[in-house]
C-alpha cells in the first residue's frame, strides 16, 4: 500500500488547493444525490449520506444545493440520472490504471478520460484486463490528532478491519469490502469521528518504474482526478521517496 499512501499524503496536501476550484460543488452534489439513492434521504438513516453532507457543508456548499442534490438522489426532483462505471487504462511504463466514475453521460465521460489517457502517453483497456491487479478494500480515514493508536485498532479489528495504519499522524482503517460497513458502525458506535469513508482499489503488487516516467503517471493520475466526473483514481505504480519528492516540487 506504500504507493496508495503516499498519493494519499500528496491529495491530503493539495485539498486546499482544490478547495478553491469551481468543479467541487459539482462533485459533491453528485456524492450526495448517489448517497440518497443508494440509502435513502434521511441522513441520520444513512452514514453515507450524512457524511457526504458534512463534507458539503464543511466546502460551504449552499443549503439548497444540498437539499436539491438529495432530492435528485431520491428522484423527488429534477432528476438526472447517474451511473457508476469503471475504466481502466494503462499508463506509461504499463503502468496500470483503474477509475470509478459518476456520470450523467456515458459517451462524454469516456470520451474525456480517454483523451487523457492519451495526451499523457497512455490508453484505455479492455475490462477486466487491467482489474484483476486490484482489490477493493474499505477506507475509513478519522478526524482529529493524538487518537490512541491502539484502542483504534482494537475496534477496528473486533469488527474485521483488516489493517490500521498511521499515515503522518491521519490514522487509517483498511477493511476488507464485506466488513467495512461493519467496521465503519464500529468507529463511530467508539465515538471516533469519520473524515473519510469509501470503498478504493488497492494494488496487489506494485510496479517501479524511473523518476521521469513515475512523474509522468503521477501527473496522468492528477489530471484523471481532475476530470468532473471521475471520483476515484487509483495504479500499481511504486511511488519512490525520491519520486515523490521530484513530483513536489516540479
Amino acid at each position: 500500500m506504500s504507493g496508495h499512501s503516499k498519493w494519499s499524503t500528496i491529495k491530503r496536501k493539495k485539498g486546499a488547493t482544490d478547495a478553491k476550484r469551481g468543479k467541487i460543488f459539482t462533485r459533491l452534489a453528485r456524492d450526495i444525490a448517489m448517497a440518497a439513492k443508494e440509502g435513502g434521504g434521511d441522513e441520520e438513516g444513512n452514514p453515507k449520506l450524512k457524511l457526504a453532507v458534512a463534507k458539503a457543508k464543511a466546502e460551504n456548499m449552499p443549503k439548497d444545493n444540498i437539499e436539491r442534490a438529495i432530492l435528485r438522489g431520491t428522484g423527488k426532483g429534477e432528476g438526472i440520472e447517474m451511473e457508476e462505471l469503471t475504466f481502466e487504462g494503462y499508463g506509461v511504463e504499463g503502468v496500470a490504471f483503474i477509475l470509478d466514475v459518476l456520470t450523467d453521460n456515458k459517451n462524454r465521460t469516456l470520451a474525456e478520460v480517454k483523451h487523457t489517457f492519451s495526451r499523457a502517453g497512455g490508453s484505455m483497456a479492455s475490462a477486466g484486463s487491467v482489474a484483476w491487479q486490484f482489490e477493493q478494500k474499505g477506507y475509513i480515514e478519522l478526524a482529529g490528532e493524538g487518537l490512541d493508536f491502539d484502542e483504534v485498532f482494537m475496534v477496528a479489528a473486533d469488527a474485521g478491519a483488516d489493517d490500521v495504519v498511521d499515515e503522518d499522524g491521519t490514522v487509517i482503517v483498511y477493511t476488507p469490502r464485506d466488513s467495512f460497513g461493519a467496521v465503519e458502525q464500529a468507529l463511530t458506535d467508539g465515538g471516533y469521528e469519520i473524515a473519510e469513508s469509501e470503498l478504493r482499489w488497492l494494488a496487489k503488487n506494485e510496479t517501479e518504474v524511473s523518476v521521469e516516467k513515475a512523474m509522468q503517471n503521477m501527473r496522468l493520475m492528477n489530471e484523471l482526478e481532475e476530470l468532473d466526473d471521475v471520483q476515484s483514481v487509483a495504479s500499481n505504480l511504486l511511488i519512490t521517496d525520491e519520486a515523490l519528492s521530484a513530483f513536489e516540487t516540479a
